[in-house]
């Protein structure tokens, strides 16, 4: 039996591992999961005869080694920051390796000696990045082969409530980890092209600058632009860009209303608030706003961000219980983005019946024979649950589809990268249409880079 190591069994392991016990007869496979939280490694491959859960503590040196020292790939589904030990075990005990995240200076500085030992590093290999790769290439390389040059590409990825589950006035839930959306574009002004000009938004304008988008069958989105769309300019070779730009799909509203948070400082994450564990809800609204013997708090929130009562948003923010003197924060040392995302969670989980969405759209214009066109390519995935969800689907399958792909030798190329080239995404995109992620890509007239508000 050939062995697979996948460390780490959290929310996005179970399509992973469901396609990997499914193949484990027909591929002669033993799956072996280890996590240092045991009881949902065993949850996942429950009573399976070609599987077994083991208690794997990453930074302990030496069973980490000898698992991965009894495998003959790995796959490392832990948090980005912990990939790089488990990474220089694979090089030294020659083990290939597989993992969702981006790949990391520290992981791209091992390339030339994975690359000497003939190992494959597959990274960014789940949905973004991963399929946005794959997806985005297949289109690039099609409109290169045919002599077309591309002059635009803008690329849109979104995790959303399923349009059944939508039941609330954001048209939010988390599906992913809620930290994550709290903190978005903090760090460093939004970096794009736009008609050959480099393009910046501050932090503190990111979210009044969106781009709308129409998808069929779901109709109207929005986007607001990702913090480094220029890194890709390389990645996907396309020096002669005009217009390069990449986003994150909300529902139209959420990003006006988003804003009242981030005018007012409520997403900083840089210090903590004193006595926070003490504060109410109502409490931690206040402390952002100004003194008044007599305006609530509701009156001066809608003071200071200038909201009419009537307003849409103002619903919104009631909606979330905002200003409820009844519930406490309960954080101790609590950073103003630690005790907001507390207050989401309340309203933004997802229940046990809801199914989350994976929404994807991708438009790729190009010079042929002296012409403009454009391809737009979309894709929308439902989840089925709350263990098979959509993001569960499409971070886990193209890593289970490439880890099999490696370990029969269909990839052979070594090295630290990424889905990229044809003998990798053409294969692993083909056979996720098996699994209903599919793009529907159609010819559109050329419209140019039209962001309606930027």
């Amino acid at each position: 039996m050939r062995k697979i190591l996948v460390i780490g069994s959290g929310k996005s392991t179970s399509y992973l591992i469901k396609y990997l016990l499914d193949k484990s007869i027909q591929e002669e496979l033993h799956i072996i999961v280890g996590d240092i939280n045991i009881s949902n490694a065993k949850k996942l491959i429950g009573d399976h005869e070609n599987a077994n859960a083991i208690t794997l503590d990453v930074f302990d040196k030496s069973s980490r080694q000898a698992a991965i020292e009894n495998a003959d790939i790995v796959v490392s589904m832990l948090p980005a920051r912990f990939h790089l030990e488990v990474a220089k075990d694979c090089v030294a005990l020659g083990k290939n390796m597989v993992t969702a995240s981006y790949v990391s200076e520290d992981m791209q500085k091992l390339n030339k000696t994975v690359t000497d030992k003939g190992l494959v590093f597959m990274n960014e290999i789940g949905v973004d990045p991963g399929i946005d790769h794959m997806s985005a290439m297949k289109v690039i390389d099609y409109i290169r082969e045919k002599g077309g040059k591309m002059v635009l590409f803008e690329s849109f990825t979104g995790g959303l409530v399923a349009p059944e589950s939508d039941n609330n006035l954001w048209n939010y839930k988390f599906t992913w980890n809620p930290r994550n959306v709290v903190v978005a574009g903090q760090g460093s002004a939004a970096k794009f092209l736009q008609e050959d000009s480099y393009k910046y938004i501050p932090y503190n304008r990111l979210f009044r600058r969106t781009e709308f988008l129409e998808i069929e069958g779901y109709g109207r989105f929005e986007a607001y632009a990702n913090r480094d769309s220029l890194k890709y300019q390389s990645v996907y070779s396309l020096d002669s860009i005009k217009t390069l730009y990449r986003g994150t799909i909300r529902r139209v509203g959420f990003s006006r209303a988003w804003n009242m948070f981030v005018q007012l400082g409520m997403t900083d994450d840089s210090y903590t608030i004193e006595d926070s564990e003490n504060m109410s809800y109502r409490d931690y609204v206040n402390s952002f706003l100004p003194y008044s013997p007599t305006d609530s708090v509701e009156l001066k929130f809608r003071l200071a961000l200038k909201i009419d009562q009537d307003d849409i948003v103002w619903d919104k923010l009631e909606e979330l219980d905002l200003f409820n003197k009844d519930k406490m924060v309960d954080l101790k040392n609590a950073s103003p983005a630690q005790i907001l995302q507390k207050i989401l969670m309340d309203s933004w989980t997802l229940e046990e019946h809801d199914k989350d969405m994976i929404v994807m759209y991708h438009k790729f214009g190009y010079e042929l024979n002296g012409k403009m066109y454009q391809i737009d390519s979309t894709m929308v995935t439902i989840g089925e649950d709350q263990t098979y969800t959509a993001m569960a689907k499409t971070v886990g399958l193209p890593v289970a589809i490439a880890t099999m792909a490696i370990l029969n030798e269909k990839i052979t190329t070594p090295g630290v990268q990424i889905p990229i080239q044809k003998e990798v995404y053409e294969p692993i995109l083909n056979e996720l249409e098996d699994y209903g992620i599919k793009f529907t890509e159609k010819e559109v007239p050329y419209l140019g880079y039209n962001p309606l508000n930027i």
